[in-house]
């Protein structure tokens, strides 16, 4: 499956990306935000980096505004606040919308997916989370209140390592 990988992304700092940078790798994306109840799974995101990183597994971030407002900062902002608050080293996506018209192409594909009740469709709230395995398939949606080092999201995770 390549429809993932070929949806073109921005970086937080602006320059091109793409899935494909982590093909044959497990891959969370997850919709953030600074100023969110859920923000501080922020910390466990950036524990689930640094263990399997090196394992073929990444967390992408991807700043969201359109939950009650709470990710207004700039590209910059953002990217000072991640790195000085929570150590975050997983790589960062420019400001999308992941909800209505302007949903961004990568949810559009994302939100197909449907979660372990078996809903599809709109993201619920900051912090719901995508697990693709190294085919470029989605092979979990995790709802925003499960926290990132849950049994079941780690699970999940190792099977795919």
């Amino acid at each position: 499956m390549t429809v993932l990988y070929d949806i073109p992304l921005r970086a937080l700092t602006g320059e091109p990306a793409s899935l494909g940078e982590y093909r044959g790798q497990a891959v969370l994306v997850v919709n953030v935000a600074s100023q969110c109840g859920l923000t501080p799974q922020y910390a466990g995101l950036e524990r689930l980096q640094q263990r399997y990183g090196d394992r073929g597994f990444t967390v992408v971030g991807v700043p969201c505004n359109q939950f009650a407002g709470q990710e207004p900062g700039s590209a910059e902002e953002i990217g000072t606040f991640c790195s000085a608050t929570y150590g975050v080293t997983f790589p960062l996506l420019e400001k999308s919308e992941v909800n209505g018209p302007g949903r961004h192409p990568l949810y559009a594909e994302l939100t197909k997916s449907a979660d372990a009740e078996g809903a599809a469709g709109d993201v619920q709230w900051n912090f719901e989370k995508f697990l693709i395995g190294r085919d470029g398939a989605v092979v979990a949606r995790i709802r925003p209140g499960t926290e990132p080092e849950s049994p079941e999201v780690v699970a999940a995770i190792e099977a795919l390592l």
